[in-house]
């Protein structure tokens, strides 16, 4: 039977931008669902969440959370302890999850307990490192939920190895790319880079923020490695305000390297479409180079999101800054050759989701 009532929960940044197409998906599929939006504000820097609901067109928030930063523990027991009311509150059939941060797990774990069912929009990714806090979230969510998103036949193999119901897991495609696809035409004719001073096809775009390059000697190292190569090839750097706080820290700005503001998601995506290539350590600009075919060089070792390797567009440097050097060789040894984007990232994945609620 379809919900009646599905409340979503959202916190970060790429969660509005997974989560935009399933809102429109079910408004469009089941119109008389009633839905319910939660802002846990995880990410509460205005270029990091609110922008997205002026410039996705996603309702406002119905509840917001205020959680802020803090530790792993203090974030996600914040979430648990204000959700839970809302949840007493609004009572929905169906609360609907994306992703793999903090407010993901406490969500799931919070409507469980509650008794109320859960969904996961993302399902199956897996890095195999379980140092990583985004590596556990995704377990404990997926083992809550009891429907299951997968975007690829790679996430639907993991959860079937962990002995999940295959009747719970649909494989209905990326619905970040359908955020891609619906915003294509607008974020290309906007030509940030122009309005930087860049060439298209002719500079490094870096997005840096993970802890483990951060918070340690290895920003600094990073750092260093990008001014070099910034001698052969234009490096900008919208940096993280987490990032920004270490780079101050380091008492140095570093040299051949544009650092600016984060920026909003569609000047993002106008930088990322006309880039040389992209430096990254998040999972999600993996995803978006591979269905804009922008060559990605990833500052880990390892991915939760393999298809982008199979697909050709990403590499893995290792968590290792000394090999960020090596990007211009790479890029001039690499073969010119169109890539296609993998299975059912076609724009459609939100509507399939809706499908799947509606029994379809």
């Amino acid at each position: 039977m379809a919900p009646s009532k599905v409340l979503h929960v959202l916190g970060t940044r790429p969660n509005f931008i997974k989560m935009a197409p399933v809102v429109e998906g079910i408004a469009e599929v089941l119109p008389g669902t009633e839905q319910v939006i939660v802002h846990t504000g995880q990410h509460y820097d205005r270029m990091m969440s609110e922008v997205f609901f002026e410039e996705l067109g996603m309702p406002q928030p119905d509840h917001t959370l205020e959680v802020g930063s803090g530790s792993h523990a203090l974030q996600t027991a914040r979430v648990m302890e204000r959700l839970e009311p809302v949840l007493e509150i609004e009572a929905p059939d169906l609360v609907l999850v994306p992703g793999d941060v903090n407010s993901t797990a406490a969500a799931a774990l919070t409507a469980s307990k509650m008794g109320i069912p859960v969904g996961h929009v993302e399902s199956g990714l897996r890095s195999g490192d379980r140092t990583m806090p985004e590596e556990l979230n995704r377990i404990l969510t997926d083992h809550l939920a009891e429907v299951l998103f997968t975007h690829s036949e790679a996430a639907d193999r993991n959860l079937a190895d962990e002995g999940i119901d295959p009747d719970w897991v649909h494989l209905v495609g990326n619905t970040m790319i359908d955020t891609l696809v619906r915003l294509e035409d607008r974020f290309r004719a906007i030509g940030k880079a122009d309005s930087l001073g860049l060439e298209p096809d002719n500079f490094l775009l870096v997005t840096l923020h993970r802890p483990a390059l951060v918070d340690g000697p290895l920003l600094g190292e990073a750092i260093e490695a990008l001014s070099a190569v910034g001698k052969e090839l234009p490096v900008i750097f919208p940096v993280h305000p987490r990032t920004r706080a270490m780079i101050a820290d380091l008492g140095a700005e570093p040299e051949g390297v544009v650092l600016t503001e984060p920026v909003g998601y569609l000047d993002f995506l106008s930088l990322e479409a006309d880039a040389a290539a992209v430096l990254t350590d998040s999972g999600g600009i993996q995803e978006e180079t591979t269905y804009l075919g922008v060559p990605c060089f990833t500052l880990r070792d390892n991915t939760e999101r393999p298809v982008t390797v199979e697909q050709g567009t990403n590499t893995l440097l290792g968590l290792d800054p000394r090999k960020i050097p090596e990007i211009p060789g790479l890029l001039a040894s690499r073969a010119d050759e169109a890539v296609s984007p993998p299975p059912l990232w076609d724009g459609r994945a939100g509507l399939r989701a809706a499908e799947v609620l509606a029994g379809d």
